[in-house]
């Protein structure tokens, strides 16, 4: 009687995993892994001693990192494998997007501004602003004015005089229960004004420590200037505070690198200025 020759593997065909299809890692792919369901946009790619990684950023902000294994992430439902893009295999791009993630319209020329105003307190505000929603804000015609303080806002906002075709929205630094910036809101705000707040006590707060270089914002002293505390923590010297200011501005290229706290203020002030 003769012996049956087997293969090395007895696995049934019906049993066998097919192969997954592969896809270029590139940035902002949406991607689910398939352990731990977690659901995000790929930030990097990375070649480590154990394998290639990937690092997701999920809509909170929050990062992952996870080895690229085969069949290991679910794309629009599908299971494929990751793979670290190349110029010969690049994953199909999206529209373009502005620093705020909304989508761009190439040669689009900035509207007529419009009666309607947006005012933040601060320059350094101002300029954040700008650098994030720039080219939403023109697109919709919104002018963005900064206050000198809280305390000029009662005034201003009688002289712009708030109507229906002329909204008013304002965004103020640490505006938290029982503080005097949120008394002055309470004072102010009506059907045609929008005072909102983020909880900081600076806008640097609002820019996400990762994308400045550093582990977190310093706790500052109370009584002690918070900007130069920051300075001093951190070891930036010698202390400028515009210098300081220009490094943080610098690291900001989108809405990814900003706090929730801050993205929904802003979006929320837009919205209520150019509602029809």
């Amino acid at each position: 009687m003769r012996s049956r020759q087997y293969g090395p593997d007895l696995t049934p065909p019906w049993k066998k995993q097919q192969p997954a299809p592969e896809v270029a890692a590139e940035a902002d792919l949406v991607v689910e892994e398939v352990t731990t369901g977690f659901c995000g946009a790929v930030i990097r790619c990375e070649k480590t001693a154990q394998g290639p990684t990937v690092t997701l950023e999920d809509r909170f902000g929050k990062h992952r990192v996870f080895p690229m294994e085969p069949r290991g992430f679910l794309l629009e439902g599908r299971v494929v494998t990751l793979v670290r893009p190349t110029g010969a295999a690049r994953a199909p791009q999206g529209p373009a997007r502005t620093a705020s993630g909304s989508i761009a319209v190439p040669g689009a020329r900035a509207r007529v501004a419009r009666a309607g105003r947006i005012y933040v307190e601060g320059r350094h505000d101002a300029e954040l602003v700008e650098r994030v929603w720039g080219d939403d804000l023109r697109i919709e015609g919104v002018v963005v004015e900064y206050l000198e303080g809280i305390d000029d806002l009662p005034a201003v906002v009688r002289s712009f005089a708030p109507g229906p075709d002329a909204r008013l929205g304002v965004l103020v630094d640490h505006l938290v229960p029982g503080s005097k910036e949120s008394r002055i809101a309470a004072e102010v705000t009506g059907e045609h004004v929008l005072v909102v707040g983020h909880p900081y006590v600076d806008v640097w707060e609002a820019v996400k420590p990762s994308s400045v270089g550093i582990r977190e914002w310093p706790r500052v002293p109370r009584g002690q200037d918070w900007k130069t505390g920051v300075c001093e923590a951190l070891g930036w010297r010698p202390v400028n505070t515009g210098a300081a200011w220009q490094r943080i501005l610098s690291s900001v290229r989108s809405y990814k690198d900003l706090e929730p706290a801050l993205l929904g203020r802003v979006e929320e002030l837009i919205d209520f200025v150019t509602a029809p």
